[in-house]
């Protein structure tokens, strides 16, 4: 059997998973787990279902789903559940998000292929290098950047690469890229409330005794930090600890939030929704093989 994964978005109306569940029982497909969302403020319809075939492959179900689509202007997807996305890492000189991404994929807990990764900096090529990931070292200034973005560019081309990860990448992307890669670089950040920006956040943050450090994973557009949000977390800090302590759960909450984000995305449970997103929990009984792939 082959296990595919299904994605629809369309304008919501009556009859939509009646006509999706109708058709994959006359193909002989068993759903396993399927998950949606009627947007009554927008009127968008969303789902995601996961399913099993027998018989039909891929490109039969593909063929065979077009007029149902057509029937509801469906945006739509069938993906092969087996098949890895292609992911490439960006890091500066904060390296704790790589590590951490690079251990998950490592022990099999994020089923991704890293088809490389590209720095600012040195700083971390011999850890890549380690991991037989092939390193990148792409210098950013301002005279260079057109330049710089179009050897990215030449990357995510040349590799197939699937999805950007921002791990702590401290420059920023220009709109010509956000708008090439729409829907397909997620991005990490610290978020605190009071908000504050500007060097040394964290210690901006103990001067005025913030008791929560917080974290969010987004989609990159050319609003810098405001893209649609995929994930977020926060943790409780109190007078006792020093500006260090914050600085160290923030990037444990950072990377938690970073690798959820990516792992909703990697396993198509993630829909932007105009300047939001729609994201399907894993079952309890779906989250086991996700994380192996």
């Amino acid at each position: 059997m082959k296990n595919y994964v299904l994605t629809v978005s369309c304008d919501t109306t009556r009859g939509i998973v009646a006509a999706v569940s109708g058709f994959l029982f006359e193909q002989g497909c068993n759903i396993v787990d399927s998950s949606q969302f009627d947007d009554l403020g927008t009127g968008k319809f969303f789902t995601r279902v996961s399913l099993f075939s027998e018989g039909a492959s891929r490109d039969a179900l593909m063929e065979g789903f077009k007029p149902v689509a057509a029937r509801f202007g469906m945006e739509w997807k069938l993906h092969d559940a087996q098949e890895r996305m292609k992911v490439l890492l960006m890091v500066s000189r904060f390296g704790h998000c790589l590590n951490d991404l690079l251990y998950r994929w490592k022990i099999g807990a994020l089923p991704i292929d890293i088809v490389g990764v590209i720095s600012n900096h040195f700083d971390y090529q011999k850890l890549v290098v380690n991991h037989d990931i092939p390193f990148h070292h792409i210098p950013v200034t301002k005279a260079n950047k057109p330049a710089a973005e179009a050897r990215i560019m030449d990357v995510v081309d040349s590799t197939g690469t699937d999805l950007v990860v921002l791990a702590r990448y401290m420059q920023i992307l220009s709109d010509e890229m956000c708008s090439t890669m729409s829907g397909r670089v997620i991005n990490i950040h610290h978020s605190f409330l009071p908000s504050f920006k500007g060097a040394n956040p964290y210690k901006q943050a103990y001067q005025r005794g913030v008791k929560l450090i917080g974290a969010t994973a987004h989609y990159v557009t050319a609003d810098l930090d405001e893209g649609p949000i995929i994930d977020q977390d926060t943790v409780r800090v109190t007078h006792a600890q020093s500006p260090e302590d914050y600085i160290s759960l923030g990037r444990d909450v950072e990377n938690q939030v970073l690798a959820r984000a990516v792992h909703a995305h990697i396993h198509h449970r993630s829909f932007i929704n105009g300047n939001r997103t729609v994201v399907f929990q894993p079952s309890p009984g779906s989250y086991a093989s996700e994380r192996m792939g």
